[in-house]
Formats: structure tokens, C-alpha cells, sequence
């Protein structure tokens, strides 16, 4: 009954910072501490009746957690939000959630090896992310001439075109930084991807009215990555670890 309620808890936080990352690409950090202000009296509890083990479980988890999720940071393949709410889920929920739906075990699959609930959503969310890349490819073999895709054939797995006329300010950046050079206009890849902002939209449109570049040009569209955390909470409780069921279950019996 802890574990439902701690959940039924969470969800309310986990949905706002989704809601909040769509609309402006920022969590307050006033949640995360709310958040687990609103569990510690249930997380309180637990350590009073489960005793030593569950603080020590409480410890690693949380360490375990922070060390890996600032590396990641600091490498700047993750956000601050993103890294604070696996740290304060580390907390609420050390080990897996067990919880009973009339004859229904949950998670489904059981609890992982490595027991660390908060590792195993992360894992959960790379795993639903890549759903995003594959939905990119199929509306790109769609939509763009073959000959474009074979020149720049992982743009295809990042972003789409969008023609320069229909160019808006949002959560958007451009795949190429278009440069005048004594040649020309030239288009180079940048990794972290060029900032659509108002003055960028009509350089690119005044570069398209001189006919310096084509009528399309590539963009990303940012996924919001609490969405992905959030599925990967929501599936971490209800079917377990996705990786380690599809290791095991899957890949390890093929080799």
C-alpha cells in the first residue's frame, strides 16, 4: 500500500514537469524538492520500520544514482531536471515498488538483478526514446527525394525538412549553420544544432529569396526528455526493467 501511494504521488509531479518541458523546455526546481517533501513522511516511515537495511539500500541507491547522472551532465547529454528528478526517485524508491492488482504481480516481469529502480527508469526511458529516431526515418523515406537522403543519410534519424517560407521561433534548431564564404552560402553539420530564433529565420529567408539556398532546410524538433522518464517510471512499475527482460529473455538465448 506504501509503494501504490508513494506512486500515486509522483505521478501528479511527473506529469506537471512533462506539461512544463513541452510548453517552455524548463522544470522549476521548486518541484523536485516539493516532490520529495510530499513523499518523505512515507520514505520517513520506512526507515523507522524496515531499520538499517533500507537506509543502507536508501544510501546506495541515491549515490549510485547522482555520481551516474552528473557524469552524464557534465558530458552535457543530460538536463538539470532530468538529473534531479532520477536523484529524488533514487530516494522515494531505493528498490523496486512491489505492489499486488488482484491476482496481478507488479512489475509483470519481475525485479531486476541490479535492484535500483531509479537506474532501471533511466535505462526504461533511452529504451522509449528510440522510438522517436525510427518514427523520424519513416516519415523521412516518405517525404524526401531518395537522392537527399543517401547525401545526408543521418539527418534522416534526428529531424525533417521544413521549408524556409514556413520557418517560426519554438522548440526548434537548425541540423546546419549556413555560412557566406567567398564560394557561397555553405551548409556545415553542428552537433548541438543552431538556435531558431527570429533574426536566424530571416537570414534564412532572405538567403532562399536570393536563391543561395534551397527552399528546404533540416531541423530538430528537442525531444522533451521527461516524457521518456516519465513512460519509463510508468513502465518500470507496471512491466519491470526493459532491458534486462530483453537481454535475457531475447538477445543472451541467441548467442
Amino acid at each position: 500500500m506504501i509503494d501504490l501511494i508513494k506512486i500515486l504521488i509522483c505521478l501528479p509531479f511527473l506529469a506537471y514537469s512533462c506539461y512544463s518541458d513541452i510548453k517552455t523546455r524548463r522544470v522549476s526546481n521548486k518541484v523536485w524538492p516539493i516532490m520529495l517533501g510530499a513523499a518523505s513522511p512515507l520514505v520517513l516511515y520506512e526507515m523507522i520500520t524496515l531499520g538499517l537495511p533500507y537506509i543502507f539500500r536508501t544510501i546506495i541507491s541515491f549515490i549510485v544514482i547522482f555520481v551516474f547522472v552528473y557524469i552524464l551532465f557534465i558530458m552535457h547529454a543530460f538536463g538539470g531536471a532530468d538529473a534531479k528528478v532520477l536523484m529524488v526517485i533514487s530516494v522515494i524508491f531505493p528498490v523496486f515498488p512491489n505492489l499486488s492488482v488482484n491476482a496481478l504481480q507488479l512489475p509483470l516481469w519481475g525485479t531486476p538483478i541490479l535492484d535500483l529502480f531509479a537506474f532501471s527508469v533511466f535505462g526504461n526511458s533511452v529504451i522509449l526514446t528510440i522510438i522517436v529516431p525510427l518514427g523520424l526515418v519513416v516519415y523521412n523515406l516518405v517525404t524526401v527525394p531518395p537522392k537527399e537522403l543517401i547525401k545526408k543519410p543521418l539527418y534522416a534519424f534526428i529531424g525533417y525538412r521544413q521549408l524556409v517560407s514556413n520557418l517560426q521561433e519554438g522548440h526548434f534548431r537548425l541540423i546546419e549553420k549556413y555560412e557566406q564564404t567567398p564560394i557561397g552560402v555553405v551548409a556545415r553539420f553542428k552537433r548541438t544544432g543552431t538556435s531558431l530564433d527570429n533574426n536566424t529565420i530571416l537570414e534564412l529567408k532572405e538567403l532562399h529569396k536570393q536563391g543561395l539556398i534551397g527552399e528546404y532546410v533540416w531541423v530538430t524538433p528537442g525531444l522533451p526528455f521527461m516524457i521518456p522518464i516519465t513512460a519509463g517510471f510508468l513502465a518500470a512499475v507496471v512491466f519491470g526493467d526493459l532491458i534486462f527482460h530483453i537481454s535475457f529473455n531475447y538477445l543472451i538465448p541467441l548467442v
